[in-house]
């Protein structure tokens, strides 16, 4: 699955058109930040802006969430209102995967991540998400699993029901036509 290319200037252009105006479209999201900083980053990291392009491509509606002055990055991070819709249908890794005897889904959600240069959500971060909207009010998201958990099989994934946020568990095997995954990107 190629899921990050590298891009021509115009799907370049056409990509920061619409991460400016969703960024501008969402400023409660970021305050404090400027996009014209945001663009110089991007300008200075063109491998992110392909990764960003992966985010977009597979219904993520990615947008800045924080800076982190210290370590001077800005946080992108799926901001779709489900879990984005090509993400879905996946287990949570590979070892998961490869236990599969029959009925696999195409891919897991870390190997997906790990081709489009992101990285899954941890759950302080998918909580943290969930304090900018409402997200994942029909769907779930796998999120970053503890090794704790993961080595005794299981995985990790959240949702929002009831007006709350709720962990939840469940085999890392599984997987569901309304699980996917969020993800994060640090430029």
């Amino acid at each position: 699955m190629d899921v990050k290319s590298k891009l021509t200037e115009k799907q370049r252009d056409d990509l920061l058109k619409i991460l400016e105006e969703r960024f501008e479209g969402h400023m409660e999201r970021h305050k404090g930040v400027s996009w014209a900083d945001v663009l110089m980053k991007l300008q200075q990291n063109p491998d992110k802006i392909d990764s960003l392009h992966a985010m977009e491509n597979t219904g993520g509606e990615p947008d800045v969430v924080s800076y982190d002055e210290e370590a001077d990055v800005f946080v992108f991070m799926d901001c779709a209102d489900e879990t984005p819709e090509g993400r879905r249908n996946l287990c949570y890794d590979e070892e998961a995967l490869t236990s599969r005897k029959k009925n696999k889904p195409r891919t897991s959600a870390e190997k997906l991540a790990a081709e489009m240069g992101v990285e899954l959500l941890t759950e302080e971060e998918y909580r943290r998400l969930q304090t900018l909207g409402e997200f994942d009010r029909k769907t779930s998201s796998w999120i970053k699993t503890p090794d704790s958990i993961r080595k005794l099989g299981g995985a990790i994934f959240g949702d929002r029901r009831f007006d709350t946020v709720f962990i939840y568990h469940n085999g890392a095997e599984s997987y569901y036509g309304v699980r996917g995954f969020r993800s994060s990107l640090k430029v």
